[in-house]
């Protein structure tokens, strides 16, 4: 049967040379980095790129008396709790100006 020493003595055996290995893989998969950016032309900006902040929520709500908006997400702002949020909401319905000198000629004009 083993003993508790020699199981130690193996382990340390087992952990240098999990060291050496992890040296020796580093070293070769930075070397293949370095040949692929190099060959490709990648920029720092490729190879790692800027995390992108989350869009902001456009605002769906809109308190006239203090230019306050709210988007709809999260705890609601005091102006709007406990009151009919409809009256509140922005009109996001596209508008178009069709009251200008029509060319009845052109099918497709240009507005």
């Amino acid at each position: 049967m083993t003993t508790y020493s020699e199981l130690l003595a193996k382990k340390a055996e087992l952990d240098r040379r999990i060291a050496e290995a992890l040296s020796t893989e580093r070293t070769a998969a930075l070397t293949q980095i370095r040949s692929l950016v190099e060959t490709f032309g990648f920029t720092l900006q490729e190879v790692f790129p800027l995390p992108t902040m989350p869009k902001k929520a456009p605002a769906k709500y809109y308190d006239p008396s203090t230019g306050k908006s709210w988007s709809g997400r999260g705890k609601p702002p005091s102006w709007i709790t406990d009151k009919d949020r409809t009256q509140f909401e922005i009109d996001t319905t596209p508008r178009y100006d069709f009251s200008g000198p029509r060319d009845e000629s052109n099918p497709f004009p240009v507005q």
